[in-house]
């Protein structure tokens, strides 16, 4: 065997497994999803059979007809879509500083504060989100404070349980790793003796930061907003626990449809919409970070 032929066979055991993943487990589920939403749903819920009794095969626009007919649904993806945007700003404001404080620490300090920031995953996701229903619960510490301080003024008491308030809450504690860590990678491999030449010729801190840090640090901000931005659009656990009856999101609707409604064919229409416009976004992120990482590097030249 050839250098050439050995070469070929050594990437595609080495891409082979992955690429067999995801077609196993991306691809066909997402075939299946598509010709699902073409299907009528069955009299007592799933799908009806592909093959009528007139010998036809049932393939039809219905849901999707629905779905475009229909406003509230539209309405509940610009819902779902402004709960993960304020999501992933909360998140980049508060993990900048952090990621920041990690990258610029010294090793030893540096391994400690990485180990707090990914600690939160060696537990399960809904104890994480049960143990907020005891942090928000109206007997809880937080809730008395403010209800105390708003009754001082004469207003009245507030639930921070089961409102847009703990959805919003849990969202940026769930999701704030996904944005600290990619973060942290990119201003680790900053190059510090490009602050000490703008000090050098006069910039102050604030004008360093806007000038040199954050454009270089454009790429792990791209990232981390996709990392943030695209789970928390289609979750379903947070609002399903934590919010009230007005703060169902499209993944909520979703479940709906699909364990309670029975509506398989309306259900797979909502998925193949969310999967859409989560990959657009996802293309739009490499899209500018691709043209900020180009400015860059033609600002360098």
């Amino acid at each position: 065997m050839t250098r050439r032929h050995s070469g070929r066979w050594g990437k595609w055991l080495v891409a082979g497994p992955p690429l067999v993943y995801l077609f196993v487990f991306f691809a066909i589920p997402a075939l299946i999803m598509v010709v699902a939403s073409f299907r009528t749903p069955g009299d007592f819920g799933g799908l009806a059979p592909l093959v009528g009794a007139d010998g036809e095969i049932d393939l039809n626009l219905e849901s999707y007809t629905r779905f475009f007919e229909d406003a509230l649904y539209a309405q509940i993806f610009v819902k779902s879509f402004w709960y993960a945007l304020a999501t992933t700003l909360i998140c980049l404001v508060l993990a900048y500083p952090l990621a920041t404080l990690i990258a610029n620490s010294e090793r030893r300090r540096r391994d400690l504060l990485l180990l707090l920031v990914i600690l939160p995953f060696w537990s399960n996701f809904l104890i994480r989100i049960y143990a907020w229903m005891i942090i928000l619960g109206p007997n809880a510490a937080l809730a008395r404070t403010l209800n105390g301080v708003l009754g001082a003024f004469g207003q009245e008491p507030v639930s921070l349980l089961f409102s847009a308030f703990a959805v919003l809450v849990c969202l940026v504690y769930v999701h704030l790793p996904f944005m600290v860590l990619p973060l942290y990678a990119n201003l680790e491999k900053h190059d510090q003796a490009l602050l000490d030449a703008a000090q050098d010729l006069g910039a102050n801190g604030w004008q360093r930061f806007w000038r040199i840090t954050f454009p270089l640090s454009l790429p792990g901000v791209y990232a981390g907003s996709a990392l943030v931005f695209i789970p928390a659009f289609g979750i379903f656990a947070i609002p399903d626990i934590l919010g009230g009856p007005d703060d169902s999101l499209i993944g909520n609707v979703i479940k709906q449809q699909f364990l309670e409604t029975r509506d398989w064919p309306f259900g797979s229409v909502l998925s193949i919409v969310l999967t859409a416009s989560a990959l657009a976004f996802a293309a739009l992120a490499a899209w500018v970070g691709r043209r900020g990482v180009g400015r860059l590097a033609a600002g360098d030249a």
